[in-house]
């Protein structure tokens, strides 16, 4: 039973509740910060969508150029899953890269130097692979074009080259 001398709940006053005024104002300023500090990124990201261009910064126009190079170093195939080779292209593009190096040279960040150099030192070593594959493949009389500009071809052997039609023929194009 409950004892008549101690108080009924609903005599008690009331918890207070406290509310703190500045945590509203604090988190609302929270919030602002970060909103802004969100749209500053994605004006230097350029993002906002998938039709929109990436900036334009020196990273991007590395950025192009390199691919340019990549994929004239057979990265890319055609409809029939032939890969394409184009060293004359991919030549160029690095040899552009590196008139870049030439003429910023003193003039980049470190970090942007850097990265230059990087990707011309790897796109060279990629080219000078591809060229040694391109020249060992033509050199066994396999089809896939004219010879590439600036590769030694030994003879073709005596048996004609399988059509390009036939299972296990070429899957390499040489413009």
């Amino acid at each position: 039973m409950t004892d008549p001398a101690s108080p009924h709940p609903s005599d008690q006053p009331a918890p207070s509740l406290h509310v703190d005024s500045d945590w509203k104002a604090q988190a609302e300023a929270e919030r602002a910060r970060l909103a802004e500090k969100e749209a500053a990124l994605n004006a230097r990201s350029g993002a906002g969508g998938p039709d929109q261009l990436p900036p334009a910064e020196f990273r991007s126009l590395v950025g192009m150029l390199a691919s340019q190079a990549v994929m004239g170093l057979g990265t890319m195939a055609d409809q029939q899953g032939r890969v394409v080779v184009d060293l004359e292209g991919s030549r160029f593009a690095i040899d552009l890269l590196q008139v870049l190096a030439d003429k910023t040279k003193g003039n980049l960040t470190a970090e942007e130097q850097g990265e230059l150099d990087e990707v011309v030192r790897e796109l060279n070593m990629r080219f000078a692979a591809i060229t040694r594959a391109v020249a060992d493949h033509m050199s066994r009389g396999m089809p896939g074009g004219a010879a590439p500009a600036g590769v030694p071809l030994a003879p073709a052997p005596a048996a004609a080259p399988k059509p390009a039609s036939a299972p296990g023929a070429s899957k390499l194009i040489i413009p």
